[in-house]
């Protein structure tokens, strides 16, 4: 059953009006929180009388109705949300609200990330195979970012299902990605994705993957000699980290290169090149160990040969990263055939259709608990420091 968020009242400090509503326990902020939260309740809109449009001004929580949990992140929770108010039609629309609490981004140090999420998102909208950021908004405790909702859910879940994908179906969605690179790279001012893994992948309805989650996402420019300008943060997944990234030595866009050779190799064999329970012996291996391909299943020679090249360690010999960039990657063996024009315009349905039965389907994606483990008060003085950081939402 849907939970309808505007009418959460008494919520403690750090509590989402979204969440269960709980009684306040200090007397006179109680009193001046619930006045204030009055104060900020919209007026009741008629239900024919007035669309819904999420662009034509600020938004509030109020405005949506939570059906259910989609995902959940160390300090972000995506969930499935309606218009509360609007025409028939705008009311049966759903969208994917992440929501993000202040207190947590503070404390995990991911003040510049949620600046650089946002802004890429905006600057990206409307890439056939990027998810579709439609508007931001925050309240007192909370940062949000309204999205198109993908049905599908995560590649991850159809890869673990099927073991592995056959080299057409890799193929499918490798050549995807290379369009998605070749855009955050070349044509975005040189933005480095950072965090390339098939549980950021989600399929639409027909087929089509959609990259989500740009947390990590940053844009890195170039310099006046036309080299790219490094960063020097650890982040990513372990599994997929390039060299450069596990060594410090500074990173560039060449990373998502490395990543998606990893990812290849994965989608092809059922498990990622690099391997193991400790993170730090997976680093060893990304270093020391060459990639080494299994005898079952057989891979083809141009499968073999784009892994090694985009899992290069020497990132100046790095396909994707070598003079021609993404052009160079679109023109090895292993895209022999692929019409790229048709790839980019989706004139071809994937090779795995969800079972979405009508669009606010969520059966794709996994049950998540609907309420925080975490519930810190987004304080006065927190408030007086770091809103600066959240003004643009």
């Amino acid at each position: 059953m849907a939970t309808t968020v505007a009418h959460a009242q008494a919520v403690p400090p750090g509590l989402h009006p979204l969440q269960a509503a709980a009684l306040r326990a200090a007397q006179q902020q109680q009193q001046q929180q619930k006045q204030k939260q009055q104060q900020q309740q919209p007026p009741h809109h008629d239900v024919d009388n007035q669309p819904f449009d999420p662009t034509s001004r600020k938004l509030t929580v109020h405005d949506f109705v939570r059906v259910r949990t989609l995902g959940t992140g160390t300090f972000a929770r995506v969930c499935l949300v309606r218009p509360s108010h609007g025409t028939l039609e705008d009311r049966n629309k759903v969208y994917a609200l992440k929501i993000l609490r202040k207190t947590e981004v503070i404390r995990l140090k991911q003040l510049d990330h949620v600046q650089h999420e946002r802004q890429i998102l905006a600057d990206v909208r409307g890439h056939p195979f990027i998810t579709n950021f439609i508007t931001s908004f925050a309240d007192h405790d909370f940062l949000y970012m309204l999205l198109d909702y993908v049905p599908g859910g995560e590649l991850f879940t159809y890869l673990r299902k099927l073991r592995r994908f056959d080299e057409d179906t890799t193929r499918f969605y490798a050549a995807e990605i290379v369009l998605v690179l070749e855009h955050l790279h070349e044509q975005q001012g040189g933005v480095a994705y950072r965090d390339m893994k098939p549980e950021n992948l989600l399929l639409d309805a027909d087929g089509h993957i959609k990259l989500v989650d740009f947390g990590f996402a940053k844009r890195l420019g170039n310099r006046e000699s036309g080299h790219p300008v490094e960063t020097y943060t650890l982040c990513g997944t372990p599994e997929y980290l390039a060299p450069e990234v596990i060594q410090n030595k500074g990173h560039t866009t060449a990373v998502d290169w490395w990543a998606l050779g990893v990812l290849i190799y994965e989608f092809l064999t059922g498990y990622p090149p690099f391997w193991h329970q400790n993170p730090i012996e997976i680093y060893k291996q990304i270093i020391e160990k060459p990639v080494v391909f299994p005898q079952t299943p057989a891979l083809s020679e141009p499968a073999k040969d784009i892994i090694r090249q985009l899992c290069t360690v020497d990132r100046s010999r790095r396909l994707g990263n070598v003079s021609g960039g993404a052009a160079r990657v679109k023109a090895h063996p292993f895209f022999d055939g692929v019409d790229w024009d048709a790839v980019y315009h989706k004139r071809q349905r994937g090779p795995i259709i969800p079972p979405i039965r009508h669009p606010g389907d969520a059966s794709c994606f996994d049950i998540y608990p609907e309420e925080d483990a975490r519930r810190d008060e987004y304080t006065d003085d927190m408030k007086a420091k770091y809103d600066e950081y959240f003004k643009d939402f």
